[in-house]
């Protein structure tokens, strides 16, 4: 095999790369195998067919493509690693000149991971917001705490907003019962718009033992699109009782023994939380910053195939809620082309992010132990729902391991780049890591 590398701009190459035919004898000896292995020819065994009876079958053409087919990639990589060439992303493979028994000749155009001469991350500063919490914050968290504890008494009066009722429903289209669609005995709260639209409205002012109809349009099923009358008897009302706040409270819903005291740790979470956000928002000005200081380069194939992911990750989540492409552009008032123009620009600074991490990485050799990169791997799993053995087994056999074990470099690149970096809040005052630190540890000890 003979090569040669094009620079066709700071991210791309074409290599041209010409193989003898005497190379693609093996290639082309395993392509009659798995053929001859596949076709059924009366008086031969299968798999012992003879070559000019395949040939004679399927076609000398089909044999050679499959040869070919087969060849390329083998020889992409030899050429790469011959030119020593950091290739990302998928080749892109036109064959230039074949003839059966003469060398095979393509070229194919590959991104490759553009030198980046990398700033000191100790010159970077950024600014962030100040911290400030307001005592509102406090109360909404003692409002939530205090729903958790609420009760439910039963009163003698017409249903209104907030509070619960057991109900029966039964949808009828033209008079005929939808399927699936009467329910006996369910809790509903009312204003909360969890179940049919318009029920809400219809249920407010009813007592228990009253009914009404109310016209609501069916989403999924056989009568999807269509009005359905949905008749609504109320079985019982319930007032939500909300505990009062007092040390009694504070006692029954945490540790503390005063409502004081609570209030006091429930600052401190929201602190926390603020806290972790602020060193968020400094990690991504810092890279920003990093990122246009190197002029890091977006090489085009991979920003496309990250943008196809993203759109591919995009409708999906949109058909698991039952929706589509159509309704979400519509509900957002945008255009594919927005979309796409959003999506491109998202890959583009991510994947200039991921470049500027790999040559860090790379340059201060950042090496992943089997212990760190076995701690990813059970986090993930655990936010998938599945055993650790079966989500590792289930990334090998897609290729995607080495993806996971890239991302958990770049995160200790990052996390070096954190440690350097001067961090202020707007005020002046230094922001540091430790409660960054404190969180990351708190999810260690969690998942031991």
């Amino acid at each position: 095999m003979k090569s040669t590398v094009e620079t066709l701009s700071p991210t791309r190459v074409r290599l041209a790369i010409e193989v003898p035919f005497v190379e693609l004898e093996p290639s082309l000896r395993k392509a009659y195998r798995e053929i001859g292995s596949q076709v059924q020819v009366p008086g031969f065994r299968r798999g012992k067919v003879p070559t000019a009876v395949i040939d004679q079958r399927v076609g000398r053409g089909t044999v050679l493509n499959e040869a070919v087919q087969e060849a390329i990639p083998q020889n992409i990589l030899a050429a790469v690693r011959e030119h020593d060439l950091k290739t990302l992303g998928r080749p892109e493979v036109e064959i230039t000149e074949f003839n059966d028994g003469d060398s095979l000749n393509f070229t194919a155009e590959v991104d490759v991971r553009p030198e980046i001469t990398l700033p000191d991350p100790a010159t970077v500063e950024v600014t962030v917001d100040e911290l400030q919490i307001d005592e509102s914050e406090i109360d909404e968290q003692v409002k939530s705490l205090r729903e958790r504890f609420a009760t439910l008494k039963t009163v003698e009066r017409a249903a209104a907003e907030g509070d619960f009722v057991q109900i029966d429903l039964n949808a009828t289209v033209d008079g005929e019962d939808v399927p699936g669609g009467s329910a006996s005995n369910i809790s509903h709260e009312v204003g909360s718009k969890q179940l049919l639209p318009g029920l809400d409205e219809a249920v407010v002012g009813l007592a228990a033992g009253d009914s009404t109809t109310f016209t609501t349009q069916l989403v999924g099923g056989d009568f999807a699109g269509r009005d359905a009358d949905v008749a609504v008897t109320v079985r019982t009302v319930k007032e939500k009782e909300l505990p009062e706040l007092n040390d009694e409270f504070a006692q029954m819903a945490s540790e503390f023994d005063t409502i004081e005291e609570l209030r006091g740790d429930l600052r401190e979470r929201v602190t926390r939380g603020k806290r972790v956000e602020q060193i968020y928002a400094a990690r991504d000005k810092a890279l920003e910053q990093l990122v246009a200081a190197a002029e890091v380069p977006a090489p085009e194939g991979v920003v496309r195939e990250e943008v196809e992911s993203r759109k591919a990750a995009m409708v999906d989540q949109l058909e698991r809620i039952g929706a589509s492409m159509e309704e979400y552009l519509s509900a957002e008032d945008k255009t594919e082309e927005q979309i796409d123009a959003e999506l491109t620009e998202a890959a583009t600074e991510g994947v200039k992010i991921q470049l500027l991490l790999d040559t860090l990485a790379d340059a201060e050799d950042v090496q992943v132990s089997d212990d760190e990169f076995g701690h990813e791997i059970v986090h993930r799993a655990q936010r998938a729902g599945m055993a650790p053995q079966q989500y590792y087994d289930q990334l090998v056999r897609s290729g995607a391991a080495a993806a996971v074990f890239g991302d958990v470099r770049r995160g200790k690149a990052l996390a070096s780049v954190m440690e350097r970096i001067k961090i202020k809040d707007a005020a002046g005052n230094e922001v540091t890591l430790d409660a960054l630190r404190a969180e990351n540890e708190a999810e260690h000890n969690h998942e031991h």
